[in-house]
């Protein structure tokens, strides 16, 4: 029987990021929450065992209320991975964070709705997991590091506020997201970054600007066709980025869950089912 590949890293994003790795390999996987967006690539991306999921599958089939959140999280964890890094376009919510910025968010609102929000749903028990900080640390000082050594405009810190989507915000929407002090808009990041810690793995955003949002701006507001646009005339640098991001994340040590709180987050819990 032929051996699943397994990897320590996870990268969820666009399918820009499929040439990352070296020697890669395709795997289907199956979850008790149906298929995830696509398969799963597992190669190597400096010196380290990643697993690559697109988050809207190969062909961005798949809006962002649609994503299966709880399949790719599950299907990503069943390879091995315990560390997420979770590329994504975002809206500017600030003049200053202009088209190319990225930032590196430590808190989020979620506005989202419909939304398959944990995996321990229907399973008669309830689980409870902190969420106070939604971000790993390790992964943010990774990618803190990383942008250091680049000439990328960038912003430590900062709140994303995630939208159901598929639309952009309203004037009036983008304004009242500005006045709560909110840096960023953005469609994917919940339920992933619950289900992450649900299923105690670190989890870490890369947000990268692609457009001020409609309330920053004058004129009609943003186009799909302007964000499209500019990820695309970023894509390299942001590409690298993420690549840089991985060869610095921290290597497990023989306790992996000493390594991160984020790792800790079930301790004490009663699950009502095992987990890969």
């Amino acid at each position: 029987m032929t051996s699943v590949p397994q990897a320590q890293i996870g990268v969820i994003g666009g399918s820009g990021f499929y040439s990352f790795l070296t020697g890669a390999t395709r795997v289907t996987v199956a979850t008790p929450f149906g298929e995830p967006s696509d398969d799963l690539v597992v190669g190597e991306l400096h010196g380290r065992s990643v697993a690559f999921l697109a988050r809207h599958g190969h062909d961005h089939r798949f809006p962002p209320h649609r994503v299966n959140y709880r399949a790719n999280l599950w299907a990503l964890r069943s390879l091995g991975v315990r560390q997420v890094i979770a590329p994504c376009a975002v809206g500017g919510l600030r003049p200053q964070l202009g088209p190319g910025t990225v930032v590196v968010p430590d808190q989020l609102v979620d506005r989202t709705w419909g939304r398959a929000q944990t995996i321990y749903d229907d399973v008669g028990a309830v689980v409870h997991v902190s969420f106070a900080d939604p971000y790993c640390p390790a992964g943010r000082a990774a990618v803190a590091a990383a942008l250091a050594d680049t000439d990328i405009p960038h912003q430590l810190g900062g709140t994303l506020v995630v939208v159901n989507g598929p639309r952009f915000s309203s004037r009036a929407e983008s304004l009242w997201h500005q006045s709560q002090g909110w840096d960023l808009v953005g469609m994917t990041t919940m339920p992933e970054a619950a289900i992450a810690r649900e299923l105690a793995m670190c989890f870490t955003t890369v947000a990268m600007v692609t457009d001020l949002d409609a309330g920053v701006e004058h004129g009609d507001g943003v186009t799909h066709d302007e964000v499209l646009a500019a990820f695309a005339e970023n894509m390299p640098r942001f590409k690298a980025l993420v690549g840089d991001v991985v060869g610095r994340l921290p290597e497990p040590t023989p306790d992996e869950t000493a390594t991160c709180a984020c790792r800790r987050s079930l301790d004490g819990l009663t699950l009502p089912f095992a987990l890969p």
